[in-house]
C-alpha cells in the first residue's frame, strides 16, 4: 500500500494525464471544439455574449432530458420517446393554460409525464416488453396524441407569467433556461453520485443478476428510471412551450438522438453500470457550441450533418472505447 501510494505522489503531470486521459476526453474536446470556433470565428461573433447564450438556450431542452438519459443508460435500459413526449407535453400544457390558467398548465405538462412514464415502466417492468420496444411505440403514440388534440395547429400559451417562469424569461443578464439546466443538472448529479438510490441504478446496469441477489428491487429502479424520462421530457416541452410561446407537436421531434448522443458523449455506457451526469451537460453543451460554430462557418446544411456526425464519431469512440462488456 505504502509503495503504491509513493509511486502516486511521484507520478508526474504528463504521466496522470496519460493515465486519466481517456475519462475526462469530453472535458479536453470541449475545450478544443470551444477555443477551434474562438479562433476561427472571432470574426463573426462566435464569442459574443449574446451567441453564448444563444448556445445555452438552444442546448439548454437536450441538456434537461440528458440528465435524466444518464439514469436510463446507467440502469441499462434506453427511452426513445423523449422527443415526442417533449411535443405532447408542449400541447398539454398550453391546453391547459387556456382552459384552467397557469396552475393547470404546470399539472397538466407534470402528469403527461408521469403517465407516459409509468405506462413504458410498466409495459417494460411487468410484461418485460424491452424498453426499446416501449419506448420506440410510444414514440409514435406521444405524437400522434399530439397531433390528434391539437389538430396539428399551433396552440399559444394565453398566460404571460409562463413563458417568464418556464423559459422565455431572464433574471439579470441570466436566461431562465440556463437556471433550470444548472438546477436539473444538480439535482441528477447528487441522485446519482450521493444517494442509495444512485448507487442501486448503477449496480442494476453493472449487473441486474448481481443486483437483484444483493436485494435490490431491480424492477422498481427500472420502473423509477423510466418514470423519471419521461416527466424529465414533459418538464424540456414546458420550456419549449415557454421559450417559442406556443405547443406544438413538432417541438422536441428527433431530440431522442442528441439526446442520447450528449450522454453517450459524455462518458456514459450505453450498457449499463457507468454514468456520470456533468459530462452528459458538457456533451450537450458540445453538440450546441458544434451546431453554432458550423452555422457560423456557412457550411451547408448537408456538410454540418456530415461534419457533426464525424465530430461525435470520433469523440464517442475514444471515451466508449473499453466500456463494452466482455
Amino acid at each position: 500500500m505504502s509503495d503504491t501510494m509513493a509511486a502516486a505522489g511521484r507520478e508526474t503531470p504528463l504521466g496522470y494525464f496519460k493515465r486519466t486521459w481517456r475519462q475526462n476526453i469530453i472535458y479536453i474536446g470541449f475545450v478544443l471544439v470551444f477555443l477551434f470556433f474562438a479562433l476561427t470565428l472571432h470574426d463573426k461573433g462566435f464569442l459574443e455574449p449574446n451567441n453564448i447564450l444563444n448556445i445555452a438556450r438552444q442546448t439548454a431542452m437536450i441538456a434537461v432530458m440528458a440528465v435524466a438519459m444518464t439514469l436510463v443508460l446507467s440502469s441499462g435500459e434506453i427511452d426513445l420517446s423523449v422527443g415526442a413526449v417533449a411535443g405532447l407535453a408542449s400541447v398539454t400544457t398550453a391546453m391547459a393554460i387556456a382552459w384552467g390558467g397557469l396552475l393547470a398548465g404546470i399539472a397538466a405538462g407534470i402528469m403527461t409525464g408521469v403517465t407516459v412514464g409509468l405506462v413504458n415502466g410498466l409495459l417494460s417492468t411487468r410484461l418485460m416488453i424491452p424498453t426499446f420496444l416501449t419506448t420506440l411505440a410510444m414514440m409514435g403514440i406521444a405524437k400522434g396524441t399530439a397531433m390528434w388534440i391539437s389538430g396539428t395547429a399551433a396552440i399559444p400559451v394565453l398566460d404571460r407569467t409562463y413563458p417568464a417562469i418556464f423559459g422565455g424569461g431572464n433574471i439579470g443578464p441570466i436566461p431562465t433556461l440556463l437556471l433550470w439546466m444548472l438546477a436539473v443538472g444538480i439535482v441528477g448529479h447528487v441522485v446519482l453520485r450521493r444517494t442509495k438510490f444512485g448507487r442501486q441504478v448503477l449496480a442494476v446496469g453493472g449487473n441486474v443478476v448481481a443486483a437483484r441477489y444483493s436485494g435490490i428491487n431491480t424492477g422498481r429502479i427500472k420502473l423509477w428510471v423510466i418514470v423519471i424520462s419521461a416527466v424529465t421530457a414533459s418538464l424540456a416541452g414546458m420550456l419549449y412551450a415557454g421559450r417559442l410561446q406556443t405547443g406544438r407537436f413538432q417541438l422536441g421531434e428527433g431530440d431522442e438522438l442528441s439526446v442520447i448522443a450528449a450522454v453517450v458523449l459524455g462518458g456514459t455506457s450505453l450498457f449499463g453500470g457507468k454514468g456520470t451526469v456533468v459530462g452528459s451537460i458538457i456533451g450537450a453543451l458540445m453538440i450546441g457550441v458544434i451546431n453554432n460554430g458550423l452555422i457560423l462557418m456557412g457550411l451547408e446544411y448537408s456538410q454540418q450533418l456530415i461534419a457533426r456526425g464525424g465530430i461525435i464519431i470520433l469523440a464517442v469512440a475514444l471515451s466508449q472505447a473499453g466500456t463494452r462488456p466482455a
